[in-house]
């Protein structure tokens, strides 16, 4: 069995392999599915993967399951057991590999829990609507400041209310364009968020 230690970065990622033959190999890789596939691809041997849970960790550890690798995404909150070899003093990708790498030969680390596909598609749905819902209601209350700020007021409604009660009220021609820009940025978000229901 080969160990690896996986120090996952946005743009480049840094490894420390152990192999079963004792030899280190430490090695920077670009984070894409191309570059994993290459160094990953030709290892003949079984090889462990540890990774620490993070946004892009998911996809990277799925990428490497797909060639073959046994990867454990680890729970970051768990760092002691992980890193008990590394000073505290000193950080670099490099260290954090190669403490990586001595917690997967070990065991010493607490898996993350992995969530469904369907789980995931989800939890994304639900973050989306959130910020639709978060994007209409700075929306509403840009609007109401507009109309605050030329002394105007506009009774607390519901956000489909909020166009008919705009035209209703009479309005310098400059604020009403105005307000129809932002009206029309509210009607795009309540669409969209219409449209993921």
């Amino acid at each position: 069995m080969e160990y690896v230690g996986f120090d996952l970065g946005k743009v480049n990622s840094q490894i420390c392999l152990i192999t079963e033959d004792g030899e280190l190999i430490e090695k920077r890789l670009k984070t894409e599915r191309e570059t994993l596939a290459q160094f990953f691809g030709r290892r003949s041997k079984k090889v462990c993967i540890l990774i620490e849970a993070s946004t892009e960790s998911e996809w990277v550890a799925r990428c490497l399951e797909e060639l073959g690798c046994q990867v454990v995404v680890a729970d970051p909150n768990a760092r002691a057991p992980m890193y008990a070899t590394r000073s505290k003093k000193v950080k670099t990708d490099r260290r954090d590999a190669r403490a990586l790498c001595e917690a997967c030969r070990l065991g010493a680390y607490r898996a993350a829990h992995r969530i469904s596909d369907e789980a995931r598609a989800t939890k994304n749905l639900l973050a989306v609507r959130e910020q639709l819902v978060l994007t209409r209601s700075r929306y509403i209350s840009f609007a109401k400041s507009l109309l605050r700020g030329e002394g105007l007021r506009l009774n607390s409604s519901d956000a489909d209310r909020l166009s008919r009660k705009l035209e209703a009220m009479e309005l310098p021609a400059v604020l009403r364009q105005t307000l129809s820009a932002v009206n029309r940025g509210d009607q795009d978000a309540g669409r969209a968020d219409c449209d993921r229901r």
